[in-house]
């Protein structure tokens, strides 16, 4: 979609904004320039609008030299977001949104309804919002209004320069969420400025890593901060980079551990004989429809645990002691589960906020296995490989009382 052939941009002082940068951007992919202040990333995103006129090579869009388009039809098939806004003051939220629309000829009613429904996209009900006027609003607020501006043409390529770098970190973080939510649903092709190398990686499908006017390094999130091509790279994604691979490496199913399984409804001394026969200390418990229900221990379905309350006898023919009723009757609810491909981040502070040896991970409420501290690492180290294989396991069994309960 977007593609950079040699471009240079000298000024007259001797200055080399960029030199020499060549690389593409696939259509609906977000990839986002980071580099320190100074590098070159804004000149780099103002040329594709050609708010800034490169020196040299050339910058195709779809296909178009855009050279030869003229920069006003240009900037209009091109949504733009920056740092401060740039809202009108005197026009309401609506209006404001409908700019974009109306200029490129559409109809005042049928603009401002596109508004509406941008406006309502981005989280701001229309009917609370879209008489305001922007002073009336939150700084976060007033950027989800540039967004939806930015959208209301329904332009292919996004422009976005810092555009949450003026709020607090915690409307950040919010404003972050909500774009990679719009981002799943539109699929824009998206050019991202910022310095902040843990949003960088957080949002982009890729990132270039800016040096002085040079792209330093230009892949995924994980090989970056996995591999970093050279010194430059490695000291600007910093010393923690391997914690902040946690982000942007996803939980998959070679990484989890598949204990033994019973149901809430098994009679708790049939459960036994299969924590026998495995030789576990512990079980997940699935509900009828097969969803994650929560664990019980070996200790608990041999009387060992309140088995006053449940009573206990000894299993037929084996003398050993029983727990009687379900395993219902024993098993304790989970208190945390993830998602498949949920970031190892979202693991690994799960269990330190349930103080688990382990977490159940769902595909949807189907149960595929459970997470453990060995299984994290193992996914931790995948991630540094360059095609993103899996890496050869050790013994992980996740023979630990679990955690993640009541």
């Amino acid at each position: 979609m977007i593609r950079f052939e040699h471009v240079s941009k000298h000024y007259p002082d001797g200055t080399t904004a960029v030199d020499d940068l060549t690389f593409e951007v696939a259509e609906g992919e977000l990839v986002t320039l980071v580099g320190p202040s100074g590098c070159g990333k804004t000149t780099t995103m103002k040329m594709v609008n050609r708010l800034i006129e490169p020196s040299s090579g050339r910058i195709l869009l779809d296909g178009e030299d855009i050279s030869t388009v003229d920069p006003v039809q240009l900037r209009r098939r091109i949504g733009y977001v920056i740092q401060q806004v740039g809202l009108f003051p005197h026009k309401t939220v609506l209006d404001n949104t409908a700019t974009v629309p109306h200029l490129l000829g559409r109809p005042r009613g049928q603009a401002r309804a596109r508004a509406a429904e941008l406006l309502d996209l981005v989280g701001l009900d229309p009917s609370t919002y879209g008489d305001r006027y922007p002073d009336q609003l939150s700084g976060g607020q007033r950027q989800r209004v540039g967004v939806a501006r930015a959208l209301a043409a329904d332009p292919p390529v996004l422009l976005m320069d810092e555009p949450f770098g003026a709020v607090d970190p915690v409307v950040r973080e919010h404003l972050q969420n909500e774009f990679l939510r719009l981002q799943s649903t539109l699929h824009k092709t998206v050019l991202f400025v910022t310095h902040d190398i843990e949003e960088a990686v957080r949002l982009g499908d890729r990132i270039a890593v800016y040096g002085a006017g040079r792209i330093e390094q230009f892949d995924t999130p994980a090989t970056v901060l996995g591999a970093p091509a050279n010194p430059y790279t490695a000291r600007f994604v910093g010393a923690d980079r391997d914690l902040k691979r946690l982000a942007v490496t996803p939980v998959r199913p070679g990484d989890l551990e598949e204990p033994p399984v019973v149901r809430l409804d098994d009679p708790a001394a049939r459960a036994a004989d299969r924590l026998t026969a495995d030789g576990a200390p512990w079980a997940v418990v699935l509900d009828a429809e097969g969803a994650p229900y929560g664990w019980v221990t070996a200790r608990a379905l041999t009387g060992g645990e309140n088995g006053a309350e449940g009573g206990s006898g000894a299993a037929p023919g084996t003398g050993r002691p029983t727990a009687q009723g379900t395993v219902r009757e024993h098993a304790r609810q989970m208190a945390a589960w993830l998602p498949l491909g949920a970031p190892l981040k979202e693991a690994l502070s799960t269990m330190l906020r349930h103080d688990a040896g382990w977490i159940a991970v769902r595909d949807g409420d189907r149960h595929l296995g459970v997470l453990t501290p060995a299984g994290l690492h193992t996914a931790l180290r995948r991630a540094t490989t360059a095609d993103g294989s899996e890496l050869p396991r050790g013994a992980a069994a996740p023979d630990a009382v679990p955690g993640g309960g009541a």
